[in-house]
């Protein structure tokens, strides 16, 4: 299991990093596929898919406006463009609702708008990073957010970690590694600020806005990866996959990332755009 689940890690982080680095289409394509996966795997989850191998009809829907979604992302990534899009998103899924009702039941098309917004729409920032100025040395700091504050706190943490600060929810993340993750991409982010953006991007000063830009992102990171646990447990599910060998699904493994990514563009729009 251990030497599954670091290939099955290793070829993910090639596929990002090469998908960061290129940007563009193989970007947009990379996310919006993930993007559909994790919809799928959030409808069945919530409840909104009735059977593991047939698709409702909001599920079908979802797949649609999934692939509208990104369409429009690589077209035009106007915010009002973008907005209207998730607006038209719920009104279509209002409208089956009448047209089908009884069929569907109002907490199915919550879970269907849920599924849509929570991984599609947040996802969908690491594009809109990476499209931004400068967005080829702003989008990493997504993956150093993200993935660097797991490692971070899942050092520290079995270093030094002995209070537990979600016993119910996850009985082994401890305060001391939640700390240590945080401090730990603030100083990554520092780093990677003085040495890429300073040098490379022509920033000034920026190692310090980088830094509180990842610390801002690793609290997210956390919990996005809580929130996600959360809907398991309450749906008494183990994975939300089998895709990812030793990891679970997209949801499984993205899930930090999903809630990072919106607030890295944000932090990096106020101070470094």
């Amino acid at each position: 299991m251990f030497w599954k689940r670091l290939l099955s890690g290793a070829v993910l982080l090639v596929l990002a990093v090469g998908t960061f680095y290129v940007g563009g289409i193989p970007l947009l394509v990379l996310l919006g596929l993930a993007s559909a996966i994790a919809f799928r795997e959030l409808t069945k989850a919530l409840k909104c898919a009735t059977d593991d191998k047939k698709w409702n009809g909001l599920e079908c829907l979802g797949i649609l406006g999934v692939i509208i979604y990104y369409v429009l992302l690589g077209w035009m990534t106007d915010a009002t463009t973008l907005l209207l899009a998730i607006v038209g998103m719920l009104m279509s899924l209002m409208f089956v609702y009448v047209v089908a009702f009884p069929k569907y039941r109002c907490e199915q098309i919550a879970a269907a708008f849920m599924s849509f917004f929570y991984a599609p729409v947040l996802l969908s920032f690491v594009y809109l990073t990476r499209d931004a100025q400068n967005g080829f040395y702003l989008v990493w700091m997504i993956l150093i957010s993200s993935w660097g504050s797991d490692t971070c706190a899942y050092v520290i943490g079995m270093l030094f970690g002995k209070k537990k600060v979600f016993p119910v929810l996850s009985p082994k993340k401890s305060l001391e590694g939640c700390i240590g993750g945080v401090l730990g991409c603030a100083g990554l982010g520092w780093l990677y600020g003085r040495f890429f953006l300073e040098t490379y991007a022509g920033y000034e000063n920026a190692a310090w806005a980088v830094a509180v830009i990842c610390a801002g992102g690793a609290v997210m990171s956390m919990i996005g990866d809580l929130a996600a646990s959360a809907i398991k447990r309450n749906q008494e599910i183990k994975d939300y996959g089998k895709l990812i060998p030793g990891h679970g699904g997209v949801m499984d493994r993205f899930d930090s990332m999903v809630a990072t990514a919106p607030m890295v563009y944000l932090l990096a729009l106020l101070t470094l755009v």
